[in-house]
């Protein structure tokens, strides 16, 4: 294919939705889409819930014959290994350098490693292949132990709750979720694990991970030992940027670029989703955000500004991510996690509720969480953009029919 290259090096939905919207975008060029693992694109919120439960169909990102109708061109099993930015090239595993009019880096992230190894048995999840051991170890049963309650940890524990493990879940913080949602909000959403039987250890932090599979010990900080058939850990994830160290770029817990998701200083080279560390405009500071929604929004963004030079666009998005526990969908959008908060609805006796979120001093809303209510999700991304006051939001929330369902069983 003649006319310029564009390398995209990572294949999970930033990198894909990027590829994509390049040809959407009407971009003639070559489009090369760089995985280092050798399966197809697959999707990563689904891994801890629906595939550990078992049902793996309905993941895949992009078929063969879908790239090959869209006019892309698949590297798998292929690592990056350097930047040359001088040159205009990428170097691969095995030596192989590709050179390029336009660069995305979509590396995104990896399960931060767990401290204490992971011998048999013990378990981080980021990735399909780790999604598969993990089933493999719940499905031979016994007490499951969750390092971790945030989103993937609290996932991991849902499903292995429903598949019927005895589980227990371990935070060194007293409410884990309340630097994100705040401490009210972090305790409701703990209390559901509770009510669902989940044994909880917050407040210590795990000194040691002993044993084999199906004979594990996690010994806590405070000298409480658990005994455990399987461990997962699940205490965050660091984005996927050593490659880049020789680039000259700047890297700061990922590859820092500015509001049109640029790197600093090279215009050619852009990043894409859990690696992008970039100046929100909204903000007025440096961010990088790990969710899915925020990894599409961004490839749909760099798309343009790859195939429109002379119209660039700046990317402030409204901050938007998702989990499904049990039979609560929570949503959560803008900025959360402040003490100046109010709850609509009551979470005790109807699963179905709202919380705003405002900034000190302020009216102006800046996040919201929504349980069971996607109308007041909608309402509340839609008032986030406008720069909506809380005042008014909540008055659109009170109008809004509420269908009472039952709270779970205590």
């Amino acid at each position: 294919m003649s006319g310029p290259t564009t390398l995209v090096v990572g294949s999970s939905i930033g990198g894909v939705r990027t590829a994509q919207a390049l040809r959407a975008a009407g971009y003639a060029g070559e489009v090369v889409l760089i995985g280092e693992e050798q399966r197809l694109p697959y999707d990563k919120p689904p891994l801890s819930k629906a595939v550990l439960a078992g049902a793996e169909a309905g993941i895949a990102l992009l078929t063969d014959d879908a790239a090959r109708e869209a006019g892309l061109r698949l590297l798998l099993g292929r690592r990056a290994e350097r930047l040359d930015v001088a040159a205009s090239e990428l170097e691969l595993d095995g030596g192989e350098r590709l050179g390029f009019d336009d660069l995305v880096v979509a590396t995104g992230a990896s399960a931060r490693p767990a401290p204490w190894g992971t011998g048999p048995g013990v378990h981080v999840l980021r990735t399909l292949d780790d999604a598969c051991a993990v089933r493999e170890d719940l499905l031979a049963g016994g007490h499951l132990v969750v390092v971790g309650g945030g989103f993937v940890g609290a996932e991991v524990a849902a499903t292995a709750r429903t598949l019927g493990l005895q589980v227990s879940m371990v935070d060194p913080v007293e409410v884990p979720m309340s630097r994100l949602l705040g401490i009210e909000v972090g305790r409701i959403i703990t209390g559901l694990h509770e009510r669902h039987g989940v044994a909880t250890y917050f407040g210590a932090g795990v000194a040691d991970i002993a044993g084999e599979r199906g004979a594990l010990r996690v010994t806590l900080t405070d000298g409480r030992v658990i005994e455990a058939s399987t461990v997962v850990v699940g205490i965050g994830a660091t984005p996927n940027d050593g490659w880049l160290a020789s680039s000259g770029l700047l890297v700061e817990d990922g590859l820092v670029c500015d509001e049109h998701c640029r790197a600093l200083d090279e215009p050619r080279v852009h990043a894409v989703g859990d690696v992008a560390r970039w100046w929100h405009p909204r903000h007025g500071a440096r961010v990088r955000v790990e969710h899915w929604t925020n990894a599409v929004e961004q490839a749909a963004l760099v798309a343009h500004n790859i195939v429109h030079p002379d119209d660039l666009r700046a990317y402030a998005p409204v901050e938007y991510v998702w989990s499904d526990q049990y039979d609560w969908k929570i949503q959560i959008a803008g900025r959360t996690g402040t003490a100046h908060h109010e709850i609509i609805g009551d979470p005790t006796t109807d699963p179905r509720f709202a919380v705003l979120y405002t900034d000190a001093g302020d009216s102006a809303l800046s996040g919201l969480v929504t349980v069971n209510w996607p109308r007041a999700l909608v309402a509340g991304r839609k008032a986030l953009a406008a720069g909506a006051g809380l005042a008014e939001l909540r008055s659109r929330l009170h109008e809004q029919p509420r269908r009472r369902r039952p709270a779970p069983p205590p």
